[in-house]
């Protein structure tokens, strides 16, 4: 009888230490990946903003306020402000024996004469604030007569 006792005790652990057991191999695991990607365009913007201003040719006028630019370019390398004149830098007039005015554009302290000149930036702005400003010079035997130019303020990202 201790026999038989001693025989299922014994039955008894070994079925139990099989069901408890870990099994004698794992399933392998498995995995993937997911690219996150995204494009930010280049994007550059200028707000230009007539000041109205009334230059004096007979007696000159000196570093006259005639507007603003606020510039936007998220281009890191920087961009290009480029200020261009429609009559070469001049106030024309079309009264009869009228001669053609030149003048100085300053942009943001940036001094140019001419058809254009350019202002660089060396990396991205957000908000930035510019001044444009005109000096011209006295003459006074002008034409009687309105005189006119257009300043146009472009940008572009390098």
């Amino acid at each position: 009888m201790i026999r038989r006792i001693a025989a299922a005790a014994a039955t008894a652990a070994l079925v139990s230490s099989a069901l408890f057991a870990a099994p004698a191999f794992a399933a392998a695991g498995t995995s993937g990946t997911i690219q996150l990607n995204s494009t930010v365009a280049q994007t550059c913007t200028v707000a230009v903003t007539d000041a109205g201003a009334t230059l004096n040719i007979l007696s000159g006028s000196s570093n006259v306020a005639v507007g603003s630019v606020v510039e936007n370019c998220n281009d890191g390398a920087g961009y290009t402000i480029t200020v261009a004149s429609a009559n070469n830098g001049t106030l024309k007039s079309s009264a009869t024996g009228a001669q053609a005015i030149s003048y100085t554009t300053s942009y943001d302290g940036t001094s140019g004469s001419g058809s254009s000149f350019a202002v660089t930036r060396s990396g991205a702005q957000f908000n930035k604030t510019a001044a444009v400003s005109v000096t011209v010079p006295a003459n006074a035997q002008a034409i009687a007569g309105s005189y006119a130019d257009t300043l146009t303020i472009t940008i572009a990202g390098k």
